[in-house]
């Protein structure tokens, strides 16, 4: 007769012989039926087109999350299987928690960020400063969405004669990485910009990944423009922002940083407008207080005589006062020249002029030393006809020897019929 069980026999002998055999197991479904408890533990199904089972989260697993899961995502657990008595079903307990494919994304991005590591795209030394005044700004972005708007108007706002140019593209999806890369290529080719903003707003690892694709981190490290990466929130990061030469939190940041530079020089330059004029306001005034205190003297109640020589003296004094102050203003105009002088010098094509005309006196100096040169002008050199060797002395030949002569039209050949000293 066959042994009669309790019922919490029977689940205690399944639940061993379960747990046994299944003690690591990685599942891959969709979620159904999901809850959250107070108690911070989640509890849903896993289930495909034919089966499902139950499985549990507890809270203490959830740490490890990059978004809290919801019905229909797919993901794949790792847990162990698990029998729960009271009412007597299998479940999984889940130790960990992916998302189907966000783990391969994730992989992705950790091996091309080593690889791009590696090969030194990401050294500081190797990134471009921007520019101090740039003239027009170029942008990679949706023509749609928030970005462009968020930074046209801080550009509008700051500096509403910056010339910009939008080179419309797409960001997330299929052939987005291709857009971005043909458009900082395009902005190169044909030198568009003087400085780029490359981004989108925030979004999924899914949405943001564009920005981690090879092809995107090859255009902006092989750009001859400086790049401001602005892709996400301030907590997302992509391959395009350690590869680019600024990496801004939001877009709107970088157009502030763009023009930083710009709006600090406006600012210094409005500074120094204003001191000059509060100076020359102060000279002004101290040389009028000076000239009502003449005024105020008794001596100028007196007969005219003594009025005229201290009115002369006082138009003295306003012609030394306009003096003054055009020596002042020649002396900033001469410093401003100056330094209008010392960046011509800097300019390309200065620079390329310089190194032409160095150029072309090493040319003559080598040509100066040419040996053909001496040979024109009526030298000419002796080889031994036995080794082909230059003679530098008498002491190397013997009458009856045979010799080369080398002219600077041609050479002879000659027979030494005598040695003597000179």
């Amino acid at each position: 007769m066959n042994e009669i069980l309790t019922v919490s026999e029977l689940t205690t002998a399944i639940k061993k012989q379960l747990e046994s055999k299944f003690p690591s197991i990685s599942v891959q479904g969709e979620i159904s039926n999901f809850k959250e408890q107070a108690s911070g533990h989640l509890y849903f199904t896993l289930k495909d087109a034919t089966s499902q089972i139950s499985a549990v989260l507890f809270r203490g697993n959830t740490r490890g999350l990059i978004r809290m899961p919801k019905a229909g995502d797919q993901v794949i657990a790792k847990g162990e299987i698990n029998v729960y008595p009271p009412k007597g079903n299998y479940q999984i307990i889940i130790r960990e928690l992916q998302y189907a494919g966000v783990g391969e994304l994730l992989l992705k991005l950790h091996e091309l960020k080593t690889k791009l590591e590696a090969k030194g795209w990401f050294d500081k030394g190797r990134k471009r400063p921007l520019p101090h005044m740039p003239k027009t700004i170029g942008i990679v972005t949706s023509p749609t969405g928030a970005v462009i708007q968020d930074i046209l108007h801080v550009l509008n706002r700051r500096f509403a004669s910056l010339h910009v140019i939008l080179s419309p593209v797409k960001v997330q999806g299929e052939g987005a990485a291709n857009d971005i890369a043909k458009a900082i290529e395009q902005f190169n080719k044909y030198n568009l910009a003087d400085v780029l903003i490359v981004g989108r707003g925030g979004g999924s690892l899914e949405d943001l990944f564009a920005f981690n694709e090879e092809v995107v981190a090859s255009a902006i490290f092989h750009s001859k423009i400086p790049i401001i990466s602005a892709v996400g929130h301030e907590t997302d990061f992509s391959i395009a922002d350690y590869v680019a030469d600024v990496r801004a939190p939001t877009p709107s940041a970088a157009a502030e940083i763009v023009i930083a530079e710009k709006k600090h020089h406006l600012s210094y330059l409005e500074q120094t407008a204003q001191r000059m004029a509060q100076s020359l306001l102060h000279l002004i005034q101290a040389y009028r207080h000076k000239l009502n205190g003449i005024a105020r003297q008794p001596v100028f109640s007196s007969p005219y005589a003594i009025l005229g020589t201290i009115s002369q003296k006082i138009d003295d004094m306003g012609s030394q006062i306009t003096t003054c102050i055009k020596q002042k203003l020649e002396f900033k105009r001469v410093r401003f020249s100056s330094l209008s002088r010392q960046v011509l010098t800097f300019k390309p094509t200065n620079q390329i002029t310089i190194l032409k005309e160095k150029l072309k006196r090493l040319s003559s100096h080598l040509k100066a030393i040419d040996p053909r040169t001496l040979l024109s002008q009526g030298y000419c050199i002796l080889f031994q006809e036995k080794n082909d060797s230059v003679i530098l002395s008498c002491k190397e030949l013997k009458e009856e020897d045979t010799i080369r002569v080398r002219l600077h039209d041609g050479a002879i050949k000659t027979i030494v019929k005598e040695i003597y000293d000179i």
